[in-house]
């Protein structure tokens, strides 16, 4: 109750702060601060000082900004932008000059941060090398400015070079440096940083663990995201969330069920909009249409949580995924908001599988509305037409694209070995074993031929050309490649696992699929949607995707 009528009290002072027109009411606002409560309690101290330099009363403002026990860059900010809006620039200089002298690490620190958001790198990196002394914050934030500009590896570098010269890793340089190992993909970088997390104690922290777990399914290493919560010994929310994600990412559907009524029924933790989105997911891409529609009917009057625009997102890929494109539709025609691009891009990649060009039009043209620049959504629509066979309307759809100048982005595969990260592209002969994997490429479409009586999957090569033209496009797919290289390299104990930036195509699904039951070996591949597990000649999506 105490603490409720103080906060009042700030936020009634604040308002009186930002509204006041006279020097009187700003001084007995201030006499009221000194009295009753400290300067940096809702940071009223720089909003006085603000206040009192926008009265036009600088020798106050400076007066009371000298008297503040602790000043950080907004107390700065507040002070140097006041004499700015006056027009005082001799005074901005050197309030500037000032703040340098009185901490400039930490000044330095922050301007390093915000040239990095604004993606000037170069003049954080001179930053950083200008400073004289380095504190744990000026390196964590140089990892971030690195991973912030696409430079994930250099980021590590820079952690690693952070630990020699004696810098102990806190919560944020562990943070920092799992999502470089997101970036990278890199496994056994991963697993080193988990050694270190142990070495330092920070198993026991629960935003690090989170992390870590969340990382690992992200690499797709479910079994290891799985063991990290298993020791984890009071998991909270997010992390009970973080895994039911893994389960969802993954295709887990029947896993992330026991997961959720574990978390609720047994442990008592109240769900969140959240775990519902990650649940209604798991559902999605299992194909388990009636729990879905179960836990959407409950989770406003069971569990206090009101549908957001994710959730119907969810339900109408749900139900696409099963075929119910019309109930899909009127699910849409009924939603209490505006439905996003997330909603109708659902509907469209229904449309995709299930080949309904006319709802498949009406969703992409929503997209068009709402994602003008958006490239992804007229390759769908053309994709749609072009599996059709209607090749003038696909054509039209990417002549409008490139009228719009949109490009799309070239697919390529992922893939680790030997503390590399290895790069495939369509058609890729630049890798030292190219002969290799060529050969080994052939031996797999012969033996799918012999074995199981397979036919290249064409219509899946959306181009108006001859079969042999599009027999030769889709066997050197990248994922294709990456396989053949996976087969060559990776122990049979381990499973192979590729990234690939695009969707895999129907082509490369069908032949992962093969591969996993010829040879016995266990394929995860991630695309731009969902993780897919092969496995003795199926995979975990039901040939959804």
């Amino acid at each position: 109750m105490i603490l409720g009528v103080y906060m009042a009290n700030i936020s009634s002072l604040i308002a009186s702060i930002a509204s006041c027109v006279s020097i009187f009411k700003c001084r007995a606002l201030h006499c009221k601060v000194v009295k009753t409560m400290s300067y940096r309690h809702g940071f009223i101290g720089d909003q006085l000082v603000g206040c009192y330099l926008r009265l036009g009363h600088e020798v106050c403002a400076e007066k009371l900004f000298d008297e503040m026990p602790e000043r950080d860059l907004v107390s700065w900010n507040s002070l140097i932008s006041g004499f700015s809006g006056r027009g005082h620039l001799g005074k901005c200089l050197k309030g500037l000059s000032k703040m340098m002298r009185s901490d400039e690490v930490k000044v330095v620190n922050a301007l390093i941060n915000w040239y990095g958001k604004a993606g000037d790198l170069s003049s954080s990196c001179k930053l950083f090398e200008e400073l004289s002394v380095k504190n744990v914050v000026s390196w964590n934030t140089m990892i971030v400015v690195y991973l912030q500009n696409g430079l994930a590896e250099e980021g590590l570098g820079c952690f690693n070079v952070s630990r020699r010269v004696g810098n102990k890793a806190d919560q944020a340089a562990f943070l920092a440096v799992l999502r470089v190992c997101e970036d990278i993909g890199a496994v056994k970088v991963a697993q080193g940083i988990h050694g270190m997390i142990l070495c330092c104690g920070f198993n026991a922290n629960m935003c690090i663990t989170t992390a870590l777990l969340d990382l690992y399914a992200k690499l797709g290493r479910l079994e290891d995201s799985s063991k990290v919560f298993l020791e984890i010994t009071s998991p909270d929310s997010m992390a009970w969330t973080a895994m039911l994600a893994a389960y969802a990412t993954h295709g887990y559907g029947r896993d992330a069920i026991k997961h959720f009524e574990l978390m609720v029924d047994h442990y008592g933790i109240s769900p969140d909009h959240v775990t519902f989105t990650h649940l209604l997911s798991a559902c999605s891409h299992s194909g388990l249409v009636e729990e879905g529609k179960h836990y959407f009917e409950t989770m406003l009057e069971r569990y206090r949580v009101e549908p957001r625009l994710d959730h119907y997102s969810c339900m109408v890929d749900l139900m696409g995924r099963s075929g119910f494109l019309q109930e899909a539709y009127g699910l849409i025609k009924e939603m209490p908001m505006e439905p996003s691009s997330g909603v109708w891009g659902a509907l469209l990649g229904a449309c995709r599988v299930y080949g309904d060009t006319k709802l498949g039009k009406e969703a992409a043209e929503r997209l068009f509305e709402l994602e003008p620049c958006d490239g992804r959504n007229y390759i769908m629509l053309a994709n749609i037409y072009s599996a059709s066979g209607q090749w003038k309307d696909a054509s039209r759809v990417r002549n409008l694209m490139k009228q719009k100048g949109l490009v799309r982005a070239s697919g390529c595969s992922y893939i680790e070995h030997g503390n590399k990260i290895h790069k495939f592209v369509v058609g890729d002969w630049s890798h030292p074993e190219s002969e290799k994997i060529q050969k080994k490429l052939k031996e797999i479409r012969k033996k799918m031929k012999n074995e199981l009586g397979y036919k290249s999957r064409t219509e899946f090569v959306l181009h108006d050309v001859d079969e042999d033209v599009k027999e030769e496009m889709i066997n050197q797919h990248s994922e294709k490649i990456a396989m053949a290289f996976g087969l060559l390299v990776i122990s049979p104990m381990e499973p192979i696992i590729i990234r690939k930036n695009l969707r895999i195509c129907g082509d490369c699904h069908e032949t992962a699929k093969a591969i996993s039951l010829m040879e016995e070996r266990r394929l995860i591949i991630r695309d731009s949607k969902r993780f897919h597990h092969f496995s003795e000649g199926s995979c975990s999506c039901r040939d959804y995707w």
